[in-house]
């Protein structure tokens, strides 16, 4: 029996959605990172001077899909920045079921990909679902050279079946004392809110704005999206108040039983009132008790504040791949190997 399988290029998202269809959608894929309606708007608002290239692969119904963008002359990127907790190949369709289909997809993908670049890099790409170790497979069987390392950190907290009071009893000791005092004076007040209002989300952006934390990437894009998983349900908003004013805002998404959280601050004139750490309990009591999730993901950095909320830490990975018949990946290629042989001694 022969095995037809196809690769093709799009560089423009209504190309790509026409072939994919609702594959790509909430439907069919768990990931927020994973769907067009991250991928279109994150390009078009945050990066908007990369020309995308996205190419995929079928075979029968079964799809594979990379979403680049061009840093220069044959050199790509992944399209994502410092919002994605994640990157990685996206699969869709039937008969997914087997790694020997996913690999044959990616394989294709790869080498459809070497008439086109000489250099690709991706991150942060998973691995707990086997998505970095398939694809340096996959590349390296369609003639690539890989190198892979660490991107970055990503904390997790796996929930186990406890309720929030079992986890919070296992919390460090200074972490529960400081809330206890904090919450007897009863200076802050909390309200965890799972539509979008123009109101809730100025409060947001004032506390943001006053808070230690650098100017906002694309402000329009993390509202566009907060607007987005309103409407599917998955939106959590925590604003805390002291005597009615802003002092603390978190924005979370919960789907899937993963609640993923994608921003926090606080005003650092109310830090002696701790509002950030009285809204986290706030939002990981909710998360844990009241959606009754399985995973809460902090997203990538070592902060030292999130060890204190954390139990796990996963790796992040990046992958370079060089293809090796091209005269420009040549010093990259040496330059790497030799790093490796440095780094073995």
């Amino acid at each position: 029996m022969t095995i037809t399988m196809n690769s093709e290029y799009h560089d423009n998202f209504q190309s790509a959605q026409a072939v994919a269809g609702e594959k790509l959608g909430r439907a069919h894929q768990k990931s927020l990172f994973d769907r067009l309606e991250w991928l279109k708007p994150l390009h078009e608002q945050c990066l908007p001077d990369h020309q995308p290239m996205i190419v995929h692969s079928t075979q029968d119904d079964a799809q594979a899909w990379m979403f680049l963008m061009k840093q220069g002359l044959g050199r790509y990127t992944a399209l994502a920045n410092w919002y994605n907790f994640t990157y990685r190949p996206i699969f869709a369709g039937q008969g997914l079921d087997d790694e020997v289909t996913k690999l044959a997809l990616l394989a294709s993908l790869a080498k459809k990909l070497a008439s086109q670049s000489h250099r690709i890099e991706i991150a942060p790409v998973s691995e707990e679902d086997s998505a970095a170790s398939l694809t340096e497979r996959a590349f390296e069987q369609a003639g690539w050279i890989v190198f892979k390392s660490k991107a970055d950190d990503n904390h997790i907290l796996t929930i186990k079946g406890r309720t929030f009071d079992q986890y919070w009893a296992e919390r460090p000791g200074k972490l529960k004392n400081t809330v206890r005092r904090k919450a007897k004076k009863n200076i802050v007040s909390i309200r965890i809110e799972t539509e979008f209002s123009e109101e809730h989300w100025a409060d947001y952006c004032d506390v943001y704005n006053r808070s230690w934390k650098p100017e906002e990437g694309n402000p329009e894009f993390i509202k566009n999206i907060a607007k987005q998983e309103a409407k599917a349900g998955c939106l959590r908003l925590g604003l805390a108040y002291i005597d009615g004013a802003p002092v603390a805002a978190q924005f979370w998404t919960v789907e899937n039983g993963e609640a993923l959280i994608h921003k926090l601050a606080h005003v650092e004139d109310a830090t002696k009132s701790s509002p950030g750490t009285l809204l986290s309990v706030a939002m990981f009591q909710h998360a844990i008790d009241v959606d009754r999730v399985k995973l809460i993901d902090f997203g990538t950095g070592n902060d030292p504040y999130k060890k204190e909320w954390m139990e796990d830490v996963r790796t992040r990975y990046r992958l370079e791949m060089f293809w090796p018949n091209h005269p420009l990946s040549w010093l990259p290629i040496l330059r790497f190997q030799m790093s490796a042989l440095v780094g073995k001694r």
